[in-house]
C-alpha cells in the first residue's frame, strides 16, 4: 500500500522532525520562521515552551512535520521534570532530529544531555548553530569544527532564526536526508494544535513578557470558553498562579497589568483567527500547582 501511495508522489519526501536543544536557544523562533506564521510562543525567558508543538512546513518536493519541544536541562521540580521528559521522548519516534544550539550563550551541561540521548538512537541528526548574528565569523568556524568532532551529524548549518539567515539552506539540508514518502497533511494545514490551545499559549506568552521574576514560571493558562461566529470570537480564559501575592502582581495596580496582557494577547489571537476577538481574563490562585501532579494533568502537562 505504501509503495502505491509513494508512486502517486514520485520524488516527494516527508517526515517528522524533532527540534531539540537547551532552553532559550531559539527553537520556537526557528519554527515560526520556517512556517512563516506564529504558532509557538517565544520570550527571552528560558522554558517558555512547555508542550510538544507541531508545525507543518510545505515545500514543492517535501513536507516537514516539526515538533517544537521544551528545553532540555537538569530539571528538579515536578513541572520541569515533566517538560524534559516530553522533550526527550520526542527524540525517539521521528525521522530526523534537528539539534539546535545557541552560539552566543552555550549551555554545555544541557547540550551534553541531548548529545547523550542522541548517542542512544540511530536517527539522522542535523545540527543548527543559531544566533550567528551575535558573533564574529571566526567564532562560527571554531564552533562548527568543535561540533563536527563531537558527533557524526548529517550536516551542520549556521543560522539566524531571528533574521532568517541560512534557514533555506537548513531546510535544504534536512530535505536531503528525509525519507521518501507522501505528504501527511493538506497544504493548507500548518498545525494540528486547536485554536483554543494556541490562544491559551498566546496569553501565557504575554504573562512571560510583561511580568518578571518567578511569575511566568508559576503561571498556567486555561481557556474556559471559546465561541465564534462570522464576526467575533469570544474567549474567557483563566490565568492560574500559585500564591495570592502573584495574583496581585499579574493584575497590577488598578488592573493595569492584566489589561496590558489582555490587549496584547487579543491582538495576536485576532491575527490568528482573522476576525475580531473579545477576550475576558480571570486570575485564579491554585496553591503550588507546578508541584501537584493532579494539577499538572488538569493544565495539560
Amino acid at each position: 500500500m505504501m509503495q502505491n501511495i509513494n508512486q502517486r508522489f514520485p520524488g516527494f519526501k516527508s517526515g517528522f522532525v524533532t527540534i531539540a536543544g537547551a532552553p532559550n536557544v531559539g527553537k520556537s523562533t526557528l519554527l515560526n520562521r520556517v512556517l512563516g506564521e506564529k504558532i509557538s510562543i517565544t520570550s527571552r525567558k528560558a522554558q517558555t515552551t512547555r508542550n510538544r508543538i507541531l508545525g507543518v512546513v510545505h515545500r514543492p518536493s517535501a513536507q516537514f512535520i516539526f515538533l517544537d519541544t521544551p528545553g532540555v536541562h537538569h530539571a528538579k521540580d515536578t513541572l520541569n521534570v515533566r517538560m524534559v521528559d516530553i522533550a526527550l521522548s520526542a527524540i525517539s519516534d521521528v525521522d530526523l532530529i534537528l539539534f539546535l544550539i545557541d552560539i552566543s550563550a552555550p549551555d554545555s551541561d544541557s547540550e551534553m544531555i541531548v548529545v547523550e540521548k542522541l548517542k542512544k538512537q540511530k536517527k539522522p541528526v542535523i545540527l543548527a548553530i543559531n544566533k550567528i548574528d551575535l558573533v564574529k565569523k571566526p567564532v562560527i568556524l571554531t564552533v562548527t569544527d568543535k561540533w563536527a568532532d563531537a558527533y557524526p551529524f548529517e550536516a551542520i548549518v549556521p543560522v539566524s532564526a531571528k533574521h532568517g539567515d541560512q534557514t533555506d539552506a537548513l531546510l535544504g539540508a534536512m530535505e536531503s536526508v528525509l525519507p521518501d514518502g507522501p505528504p501527511y497533511f493538506p497544504t493548507d494545514v500548518m498545525t494540528d494544535m486547536p485554536e483554543r490551545f494556541i490562544a491559551a499559549e498566546m496569553i501565557r506568552e504575554k504573562v512571560f513578557r510583561f511580568t518578571g521574576q518567578e511569575i511566568p514560571y508559576a503561571t498556567a493558562v486555561t481557556v474556559d470558553s471559546f465561541s465564534e461566529n462570522k464576526k467575533l470570537v469570544k474567549i474567557h480564559a483563566s490565568i492560574h498562579v500559585e500564591r495570592d501575592s502573584q495574583k496581585g502582581i499579574v493584575i497590577g495596580k488598578g488592573g493595569t497589568k492584566l489589561k496590558k496582557i489582555g490587549e496584547e494577547a487579543r491582538k495576536e489571537i485576532e491575527r490568528m483567527v482573522g476576525t475580531g476577538v473579545f477576550l475576558k481574563l480571570f486570575v485564579r490562585v491554585q496553591k503550588n500547582w507546578s508541584r501537584d501532579t493532579r494539577a499538572l494533568r488538569k493544565f495539560g502537562y
